[in-house]
């Protein structure tokens, strides 16, 4: 190895446009460690995120099921069959959500159980954002910024 750093021992300016010198044991070593931890934060925040939204939609389920009895019935005026009908009404804005939350309404339970499962992917995506930027990655950083930004931009102008 010549005394220039470069494992391949040619100096960085002979090396072809766009092209990256190869990594030494040590350094591809560190990288494969910082590619696990991203991984595992990945993993970790699906996992919690999808247990979590479980979790919040049985406590609702509990709650609408301990309020109103009879749900629990297959027939009838207030049975399963009314709750999971289309005219049912659930919260459909925060402030809704918020009301329903403040009253411990099960229905605003179950629906606050939704939004952390749909909020789970865009989490996913803003600890993208932080892992490119970790492994100083910044086109892939970008990008997956603008994914963020696509992704909260569309929640905004949905309700709109």
């Amino acid at each position: 190895m010549s005394g220039t750093g470069q494992s391949s021992g040619r100096p960085a300016a002979s090396l072809p446009s766009g092209a990256r010198r190869a990594l030494t044991p040590a350094e591809s070593e560190r990288m494969a460690e910082k590619v696990r931890r991203v991984e595992l934060a990945i993993s970790l925040v699906l996992r919690v995120g999808v247990l979590a939204s479980v979790l919040v939609i049985a406590v609702g389920l509990g709650l609408m099921f301990a309020h109103h009895g009879s749900y629990l019935s297959l027939t009838g005026p207030l049975s399963y069959r009314a709750l999971t009908s289309a005219t049912t009404s659930f919260p459909h804005s925060f402030g809704a959500l918020g009301h329903a939350l403040a009253h411990d309404e099960g229905r605003g339970v179950v629906v606050l159980g939704v939004l952390i499962l749909i909020l789970t992917p865009v989490l996913r995506v803003a600890v993208g954002v932080v892992s490119f930027a970790y492994e100083k990655d910044a086109p892939m950083a970008l990008v997956t910024l603008f994914v963020l930004a696509v992704l909260v931009g569309s929640f905004f102008l949905a309700g709109a």
